[in-house]
């Protein structure tokens, strides 16, 4: 009865508001004392435990719930409409512009500006009645769109998968005149001395020479990739697989050979563990956050009304994966289907670049990275609903496209570069990879079937239960 009184207190408190001016508009904005549905699966509480065994590791149910009750609470009320009316109008303004325009006889300029209206009403339309997906923050309409463009990206691909390699370098000159030009790939190895006594004007040219573009992509991209794959242990393993990658190919592409220190120092351990970190840390940060959300209009200052706008950014729910790669034979082929999709993504990007000769720095690359997150982080979410949620049985369509968009990136690369991807690879590489695929198959074969309860050690995140 005094639970429920407490209760009662609590949700009175938070509907009156103002009564603690501004203390309570800093400290309670975001959260409340009182337990709720919204944050009952929150496992890093001190009242709640794993879920081993079998059994989800989310609370799908309390989310289900969740989403069918989501809503703006007021904050945004016209944002939150549908609006197609309106965007149809507005469309249809816009073809009357171009109909009354005066005829141009310029076919090439026709043909791109039509391509580009032609695309522009379908990512409008997607966006229009596309389904909501997984996320619901900042807007709904914001993963609508990337999930548009990731449609356009994979024909995009399609059609430049039907070309010629020199077809395809000249229809990048349509996007930048620049592009589609040779280039000479960097070589980052040669001298490794960290301190060179042979230039005492600039005895650390060699570590200068190192730090260009890829250090912030490298820091700044596993920070994303944290909160991506939200589990230490598997972004270290992607980590230093990459690095082994880069020695297994470093004699097809130039950018591969790097020096030892340049390998484990400052990219895996500097640049990456350090994105690593900070990854955790905000991984640390959103799990530990209690998503209670108040009304712009019932917070009644400035600086309240302020600080929700900046946490509509953030994430409306959170949910800690638990990937759980010991606890079947299918969910452990599914982590290493996870980690190869994760490695071949990164092994597109360097060799799209080599095989449709595009500068490192141009823009083309930074802007494929920028969508590659969101298409990867609704596409994890959904893999991992589909291998946690018992009532989920189909594939997420932001998955099975961005696994679509992955695979024919690879078949371009094999198309295109198939005179630098057929290169033999050193027989050092070869034992090393033979070496490493017996070991995987023979621990899988004893852990799974000689041996299954090798690891049942208790409920730690990478045990079996």
């Amino acid at each position: 009865m005094m639970e429920s009184e407490k209760m009662e207190s609590a949700e009175r408190r938070r509907v009156e508001g103002g009564q603690e001016g501004e203390k309570e508009d800093e400290f309670d904005l975001l959260r409340d004392d009182t337990p709720g549905p919204e944050f009952a699966n929150d496992l890093s509480r001190s009242d709640s435990s794993p879920i081993i065994g079998n059994s989800p590791m989310h609370d799908w149910e309390s989310e289900k719930t969740t989403e069918k009750e989501f809503f703006d609470d007021g904050t945004m009320t016209y944002f939150w409409r549908a609006h197609t009316l309106t965007t149809l109008v507005f469309m249809i303004c816009f073809l009357l512009y171009e109909a009354l325009s005066p005829p141009d006889e310029d076919m090439v300029d026709n043909t791109k500006r039509g391509i580009v209206a032609s695309l522009s009403a379908f990512i409008l339309l997607g966006v229009t009645v596309t389904p909501d997906g997984p996320f619901k923050r900042p807007h709904p309409a914001i993963w609508r769109l990337t999930f548009i463009i990731s449609i356009v990206y994979e024909l995009g691909l399609i059609f430049v998968l039907y070309q010629s390699a020199s077809g395809a370098r000249q229809l990048l000159k349509h996007i930048d005149p620049k592009l589609g030009e040779p280039m000479e790939e960097k070589d980052y190895g040669g001298n490794c001395h960290l301190y060179d006594h042979e230039r005492p004007d600039d005895p650390f040219h060699n570590i200068k020479d190192k730090l260009d573009l890829f250090v912030p992509l490298h820091f700044f991209g596993w920070w994303m990739k944290t909160l991506l794959l939200r589990d230490w242990w598997l972004c270290w393993v992607v980590s230093v697989m990459f690095e082994l990658l880069e020695y297994t190919l470093e004699h097809q592409l130039p950018n591969f050979s790097e020096c030892w220190w340049d390998h484990w120092i400052m990219d895996a351990l500097v640049c990456n563990g350090l994105g690593i970190y900070c990854g955790l840390q905000s991984l640390k940060y959103f799990s530990m956050k209690i998503y209670h959300w108040r009304g712009l209009w019932n917070i009644p200052t400035y600086r309240g009304k302020l600080r929700r706008i900046i946490a509509q950014f953030g994430p409306y729910v959170w949910v800690d994966y638990d990937w759980k790669p010991l606890s079947s034979l299918g969910r452990w082929f599914s982590v290493l289907a996870i980690i190869a999709m994760f490695l071949i993504t990164e092994l597109n990007t360097f060799y799209l670049k080599f095989v449709l000769w595009v500068e490192p720095g141009h823009w083309v690359n930074l802007v494929r990275l920028i969508f590659i997150l969101p298409w990867g982080a609704v596409a994890l979410r959904e893999v991992f609903q589909f291998l946690d949620d018992p009532d989920v049985t189909k594939f997420g369509r932001q998955s099975w496209l961005f696994l679509s968009i992955v695979c024919t990136e690879l078949l371009i690369v094999i198309k295109f570069g198939w005179d630098t991807v057929t290169i033999p690879f050193p027989r050092h590489v070869i034992s090393m990879w033979l070496g490493f695929l017996v070991l995987l198959v023979l621990w899988t074969v004893w852990n799974f079937y000689i041996n299954p309860h090798t690891f049942n050690t208790g409920g730690g995140r990478w045990c079996r239960s």
